[in-house]
Order: C-alpha cells, then structure tokens, then sequence
C-alpha cells in the first residue's frame, strides 16, 4: 500500500442496501507478484453479492469491511512483478475481483486481480458487455462443457432469462445443442427464445415436465443448466435422461433440498454443482477460449438489465433483489 487512496463503495456489516452501503477513500492498492491493477470502469451485481451484503448466506465479515462485485470490466494501470508492462493500457474484463484481496471487488476506483483473472476485452466489446461476463458467463460455460462436448444433444434451461441462463442458450445453440427453456412470462419467453431457445415453457401455469416432453418430442433431455435446484428437484429427476448431467448453480428457493436419491441413481444421473466463484485457473481458460472470438465477432448477445450510476449503487442491489430485473445489472 501507499499513502495514496482510492474512492470505493464498501459496507462495514449486512443489512439492507440503503442502510449499510457508504462511499470511502480507502489505501490504493498495489499489485503484488503476479497481479494486475484495473481502473473500473464498470462493474456488475451477481445475486451473490446481494446475498452476502443483505446476510442471506448466514456468514458474517471476513474482513474489517467489504467492497462488492466479482465482475467488472476497465483498463489494467498498473502491473506487479513478472507480469509484462505492455499489459498496461489493455482493456480487461475480470473474473473473481476480491479474490486476490479478500474484501476488494470491483465496485471501486481500482481493484486488484491475478494476471490471468484480467482477460482482454476484444475491441468490439464495450465495458457494459465486459461486466456482463465474469460469473454468468462462466458458470454457463461450466454448465454446459464440464462433461465435454454437447452438439447434437438436448439442453434444458431453466430460468430463461436470467444473466446465466441468456449465456448457456446461446453457447448451447453455438455448439451445436437444441435449448429449451422455462420462463414465468410471455417477455422472458421472447427474451429466451431471442438467445436462440427452440421452445419455452412457462413454469407458472404449465405442467413442466409434460410440456418439456411434448416440446422435444422425446421422454427426457441429456443436460439441465438449473437454477433453483430444490424447486426443480422432481421435473429434474423426471426429465434427465439415463447418464445424463444436471449442472445446478443455486437452489434459492430451497437451500436444503432433501434429495431424492434413488430416482436420480435409477438413471445413473450426474449431479453436478457449478459456482462461478471456485473456477480453476484451466476452467477460466477454457471458457476464455470459446468467449474470446465470439466477443471479438460480436457474436453474443448481453443481457443487461440496467445500468446504475457508481452512486446509486445501493439502487442497483435493490433492483436485482427485487426480482424484477432481467439480465445482469451494472454500476
């Protein structure tokens, strides 16, 4: 650290955004061994972050005080030792901002990310669509190819239109996958359909497994992408095909699922969970791999559901709480 500071939005213990969010001048960091500095240009809430400030998780401060957001995108400004001065300048998306400094995300000035945890952001890519990435994209990609290749198969999203959810059908349908989806509207279902979904369903008034099945043609489908796996727990057991993968990623409404363990072992099914917040450094790069040219092509769609002035911070963590937003919200 040096005497320097740098503006953050930061909160000191749980509770409710408009109460425990406040703007500070902390010390300015200084990347170590390995590291990157990144000027934040823009950051994004993953429903994670709302649940650890407003204490949903149940976990109290690790540290003296925490800076939000995983995700963000900006311009790397400073480099630490072994990494390559060239790499100042360059224009970066993050994956796991805070991992590196325990409590120091991306709603700040500048924060402090790995080497490889600073990817470069393809020109045709703006710092909105860089914040979109991290988390959703990540998980979706983990999703989906943790198993290996999918094309040919038949993918069940659920959630979809959600920031993760937008991400798995396209990169399911760009490898070669059919993707249905289930929604609890007539938007998100054009939303999803509009990501490249073959087929929606509306959870709220259909019989999901029936209209899954009737959607497809076929008894079951190879893959879920899940996003509430306890809620889902009987139409996933129902619809998984023999061998395939249930890739769950939160289970929300459910934290404690009693799982059924005899209906999903009867089909030898896999369950697998996905946090986007414990990829390997192999997992980051594979997924790297697929985004890159496809951001460079400006082949993705993004979802961003709004875009909240740094000051407005609070704001922005309501609005993801609420329910209503659809697709990934910035600050």
């Amino acid at each position: 650290m040096t005497g320097e500071t740098t503006r953050a939005a930061l909160y000191r213990q749980t509770g409710p955004a408009d109460e425990v969010f406040r703007f500070e001048r902390i010390a300015r960091p200084e990347p170590g061994a390995g590291e990157v500095r990144v000027r934040i240009m823009v950051s994004g809430v993953n429903p994670h972050d709302t649940k650890k400030r407003s204490g949903w998780t149940g976990q109290g401060l690790a540290t003296p005080f925490v800076v939000p957001h995983s995700d963000g995108a900006g311009v790397v400004d400073a480099v630490g030792p072994g990494v390559a001065a060239a790499r100042i300048g360059e224009r970066v998306w993050l994956s796991g901002a805070g991992e590196a400094r325990p409590g120091l995300g991306a709603a700040a000035e500048v924060t402090i990310v790995a080497d490889d945890r600073a990817i470069p952001l393809p020109p045709a890519a703006s710092f909105e669509v860089g914040a979109c990435l991290g988390v959703p994209a990540l998980t979706a990609h983990r999703a989906l190819f943790a198993d290996g290749p999918i094309a040919g198969q038949t993918v069940l999203v659920t959630g979809g239109a959600g920031a993760v959810a937008a991400y798995a059908i396209q990169l399911a349908t760009l490898a070669g996958a059919r993707v249905v989806a289930t929604v609890s509207s007539a938007r998100k279902a054009d939303i999803a359909r509009g990501h490249g979904a073959l087929a929606t369903i509306d959870y709220r008034r259909d019989d999901v497994v029936a209209a899954v099945r009737e959607a497809i043609g076929a008894p079951h489908v190879d893959r879920i992408v899940e996003v509430d796996f306890g809620a889902n727990q009987a139409a996933c057991h129902a619809l998984i095909a023999p061998n395939g993968t249930i890739a769950a990623y939160s289970s929300s409404r459910v934290r404690e699922p009693v799982l059924d363990y005899y209906a999903f072992a009867r089909k030898g099914a896999t369950l697998r969970f996905v946090q986007g917040m414990l990829l390997t450094p192999d997992m980051v790069a594979d997924a790297v791999a697929m985004l890159t040219p496809l951001l460079a092509a400006n082949r993705l769609t993004h979802p961003v559901a709004d875009v909240f002035a740094f000051e407005r911070i609070a704001a922005a963590h309501a609005l993801l709480e609420s329910g209503t937003a659809i697709g990934k919200v910035l600050v």
